[in-house]
């Protein structure tokens, strides 16, 4: 018809949505969407390809980053990582199937530790690896199967790294149908750009809207280039009871909206519990409120990297305060 329906199950809650336009834009699970939730014949231009990184304690003492280039001619990064740790990536390894299961493998591991030993005093191994992860770039593959350097190597022989980094809008408007527009590939430096460019491609459908985002800042970002050591002195000004590190976090992760993760606190007991590190219960409220988090996992990992600083005992309170909080807000 004229729209798109969807029916939406979540922790066993059951939702409908419609709307005139659909945007496909889950990037690694591009394909699985279109032929499980689509009931779309898979079009096979999407070529998944794993990243895997490792965590270790620091490595240097100073707030730089390096780029290692190793012997099989790809480039390794090691990053300053939430101050106490530096973060060593990536690998390019081809990848098939649901990428909710990507995970690094014990080989991935050893290279990376490998090719930093190659530059750094301290050796590190395996055993020195306090989290490991993977993710799984989403390529445009356009069938042309062209390497980087064609005399180099054949085109049956092309390797994850030699996939451009490019996007591709498809848009299928069929007589009667509402349009289905499909993002295939990109990456997250481009996001902003591929976003202005699905809507300039959605306007015939919206004659009315005008471009607006180009110049308007992110969620929390209302403030000057240089200004967070302001943002930090006047939360601390507002808040005094709690800690600079604790602030300077929290600046870092909300900006602005460092005010709505604190607007009830007037004393340290109105923050609520304390979990781990330094996250509170107004934090954890403020981000399954206004951020989706459902899980501890979303808090410690994919909100933040608290999970670094995090015991077993500490994650599994934080899921049960999240559970009855989640329970609560729906009775």
């Amino acid at each position: 018809g004229d729209s798109w329906r969807l029916v939406l199950i979540a922790r066993g809650q059951r939702d409908v949505v419609t709307a005139r336009i659909l945007i496909n834009a889950t990037g690694a699970w591009n394909e699985i969407f279109a032929e499980t939730a689509l009931r779309q014949q898979p079009q096979h231009r999407l070529r998944l390809d794993k990243g895997s990184h490792i965590v270790v304690r620091r490595l240097y003492n100073h707030d730089r980053a390096y780029i290692l280039q190793a012997a099989d001619r790809r480039v390794v990064f090691a990053i300053p990582f939430e101050n106490d740790f530096t973060l060593i990536g990536t690998t390019d390894r081809s990848f098939a199937g649901d990428p909710s299961t990507a995970a690094p493998s014990g080989e991935e591991i050893d290279y990376l530790c490998r090719v930093a030993n190659e530059y750094f005093r301290t050796e590190i191994g395996a055993a020195d690896v306090v989290w490991a992860f993977a993710g799984v770039r989403s390529l445009y593959d356009d069938g042309a199967r062209k390497a980087r350097k064609p005399r180099d190597r054949k085109p049956q022989e092309l390797k994850p790294q030699d996939i451009g980094r490019d996007y591709e809008l498809m848009l299928d408007k069929r007589y009667g149908e509402a349009p289905l527009l499909t993002v295939y590939g990109g990456k997250i430096t481009t996001y902003r750009r591929l976003a202005e460019q699905v809507l300039a491609r959605l306007r015939p459908f919206f004659p009315h809207s005008r471009p607006w985002t180009a110049p308007s800042h992110l969620p929390g970002g209302d403030f000057v280039y240089d200004g967070i050591e302001t943002l930090v002195e006047r939360t601390l000004r507002a808040w005094p009871f709690l800690g600079a590190a604790h602030v300077r976090r929290l600046v870092r992760a909300y900006g602005s909206r460092v005010e709505r993760v604190l607007e009830n606190v007037s004393r340290l007991e109105d923050l609520g519990p304390w979990f781990g590190a330094d996250l509170t219960a107004a934090e954890v409220r403020y981000l399954m409120r206004k951020e989706w988090a459902q899980s501890a996992d979303d808090v410690l990992w994919r909100r933040s990297k608290l999970g670094l600083r995090f015991t077993p005992e500490q994650t599994a309170a934080l899921e049960r305060f999240m559970a009855e909080t989640s329970a609560t807000a729906r009775a």
